[in-house]
């Protein structure tokens, strides 16, 4: 017996997953401080802690996001346009 099958093949492969991390990243990175995490509590304000207190998850997060918007932009456009073409090409 055959087993029915959709219309489109959708694969799960190593490529969709690097492309899923990719829009992900790109979701944190473009995350505005003032604009948009000021407003849920998580500003640049909130993470006051004291000397030997273990940072909480929320300080972490944030300590996260910084991150990566600040080491991952220009590594970012690359990756973005190595994707873009890509898809161009091999669809």
């Amino acid at each position: 017996t055959k087993l029915p099958t959709c219309g489109n093949n959708m694969a799960f492969t190593l490529y969709s997953l690097i492309q899923a991390a990719i829009l992900c990243i790109n979701a944190v990175a473009v995350l505005h401080e003032e604009r948009f995490l000021s407003k849920i509590g998580w500003g640049v304000d909130q993470s006051v802690g004291g000397f030997g207190d273990e940072p909480g998850v929320k300080v972490q997060l944030m300590n996260l996001i910084r991150s990566v918007r600040t080491v991952m932009r220009v590594p970012l456009i690359a990756v973005n346009s190595v994707c873009i073409v890509l898809l161009l090409l091999f669809g």
